[in-house]
């Protein structure tokens, strides 16, 4: 059996940038399924808290250079790259000018949620299937963290379903305390919309919140996984998908390892 291919995809990875329990999970987990014999890639933002010089990240340039929509404009996407010290795993970092170069992450000094957060989060998703098309890596399971992530697995269905890359790619999505208030503007839909995504696709993200997220994330990931300790209203949501679908894990330190073993057997019976 060929080994199987794991895309980790979430906002925050240690040891280059935490302001969640994601950027620890994030670091162990990968590492973990690489020892045990998987093939790794692992993409996140390139959040302008993240210093490049420090982290020693450089440019891709045979993956950059691609136009990524959102909505009716189009943003350039450049790829960084940089090595987790002390371990045999390569971070590649989405990156564009006008939407991480901020040195802050979803706040601004003030505390106040940027209105182009949905932007942010729509480019990093298709940013991230476009990089994964030109490395030409068909991965068999894309493990989505927390909302940002949360359209990959709708547009790996959709727009990206005739893909021969992805023609066997299954999705987890994993679900984490990590809310907001913030309700985006009415052309949210639009933005999110490629040529055959429609109203009806979209229906969960119509709250244009939060939950509306998390809720396009669950819709149409094969697998939903709960990190850990969640608010009511986020089981709720949870429960209200069906058993087969769901798997619950603990992402405390103390029973990471349970959690990868698990983790392993999921990745295992998912792509088989």
């Amino acid at each position: 059996m060929s080994k199987l291919r794991i895309l980790y995809v979430a906002s925050e990875i240690n040891p280059f940038l935490q302001t969640s329990q994601v950027a620890n999970f994030l670091r162990s987990l990968p590492q973990a399924m690489q020892e045990r014999g998987m093939e790794i890639r692992i993409l996140v933002p390139r959040f302008g808290l993240i210093n490049e010089r420090k982290n020693r990240l450089h440019e891709v340039v045979r993956l950059s250079g691609i136009n990524i929509a959102v909505g009716e404009e189009e943003k350039p996407l450049v790829i960084k790259v940089a090595s987790i010290p002390n371990a045999k795993l390569q971070v590649y970092f989405i990156d564009n000018e006008d939407y991480f170069q901020r040195k802050h992450v979803f706040h601004d000094k003030q505390h106040k949620f940027y209105e182009d957060n949905d932007e942010r989060a729509i480019f990093f998703c298709k940013g991230v299937i476009e990089t994964v098309k030109k490395l030409g890596w068909a991965p068999d399971i894309v493990h989505c963290n927390d909302w940002m992530t949360s359209l990959i697995p709708m547009y790996l269905k959709t727009t990206y379903k005739s893909e021969p890359l992805f023609k066997n790619t299954k999705s987890v999505f994993a679900v984490y305390n990590n809310g907001f208030s913030h309700t985006f503007g009415d052309d949210l839909l639009n933005k999110v919309k490629m040529v055959d995504i429609d109203d009806a696709i979209l229906a969960p993200l119509m709250s244009k919140d939060y939950t509306g997220f998390i809720k396009m994330g669950m819709e149409y990931a094969d697998l939903i996984v709960k990190g850990g300790e969640v608010s009511a209203e986020l089981n709720q949501l949870i429960e209200g998908f069906s058993k087969d679908k769901k798997f619950e894990i603990s992402i405390e330190s103390e029973s990471e390892a349970q959690a990868h073993e698990e983790l392993f057997d999921i990745y295992t019976n998912l792509a088989g």
